[in-house]
């Protein structure tokens, strides 16, 4: 990312430390607060990123910055036989693990808390790894695709849910509008945290989406790398495979 983009202006601490700290603040509100930012179409993503993994049939999946575990749950309907969702955040996690144990999903799905560019398991281990709204807020983008490729079974497949900036004028200028103005106002109503979404408006707008991640996904070692835009580009699902 050519602009570095933290949560925390006047903070000293690095950028990892600075999203540990603004997801462990919200993480009390963050799936209702998402539903509303996104409309709920996110789900709809979500869904899109089920079936490209499904169709690969894995038995071991890591589902990194699981957050709240909405993607590790959803992984369920794969029929793997485990999940792991790895999180910086243990606030996150620990809201994940009561919507696991609720779902009676918690000998599937192990919520572990973990550094996503110091991936705490072997080489070619994991049959499918996805990644929802989680990539941006790497400290080391390269590096944490990089570990993503290690751990990464041969033919695995490896999928990105992020947002991205929409390419035709009228709906970039919607867009803009919305993530520089409504989006950080919805943040300020819900959460005790008045920097989070405008931070998280920024690091979109900012971070590479499209053929320029792409790019970034070929020079790391992925092959197969596919751009699929959602909803007039504000998300982009990408996907790709290790030789």
């Amino acid at each position: 990312m050519a602009e570095k983009i933290t949560p925390y202006k006047d903070s000293a601490l690095g950028k990892k430390e600075q999203v540990e700290q603004m997801f462990d603040t919200i993480s009390g509100n963050y799936d209702n607060l998402n539903r509303v930012i996104s409309f709920g179409i996110d789900i709809k993503w979500r869904k899109k990123v089920l079936k490209i993994v499904s169709d690969k049939k894995p038995k071991i999946i890591l589902d990194i910055a699981t957050g709240t575990g909405d993607l590790a749950i959803l992984m369920a309907q794969t029929n793997a036989e485990k999940i792991i969702g790895l999180d910086i955040s243990s606030g996150m996690l620990e809201v994940g693990k009561k919507k696991i144990a609720a779902k009676n999903l918690t000998q599937t799905i192990d919520m572990v808390v973990g550094d996503s560019e110091n991936l705490p398991f072997g080489d070619n281990h994991f049959d499918a790894i996805t990644v929802a709204f989680g990539v941006r807020n790497f400290e080391n983008l390269e590096k944490g695709l990089s570990e993503i490729l290690r751990v990464l079974k041969p033919n695995g497949v490896f999928v990105i849910l992020e947002t991205s900036v929409p390419e035709k004028p009228l709906y970039r200028q919607g867009y803009s509008f919305y993530t520089k103005n409504i989006l950080p106002l919805i943040g300020k109503l819900f959460s005790k945290d008045n920097s989070a979404y405008g931070y998280l408006s920024e690091s979109a707008a900012a971070f590479p989406h499209g053929e320029v991640l792409n790019n970034i996904l070929r020079k790391i070692g992925f092959i197969s790398v596919v751009a699929m835009p959602q909803t007039f580009g504000v998300a982009t699902i990408y996907s790709a495979s290790k030789k």
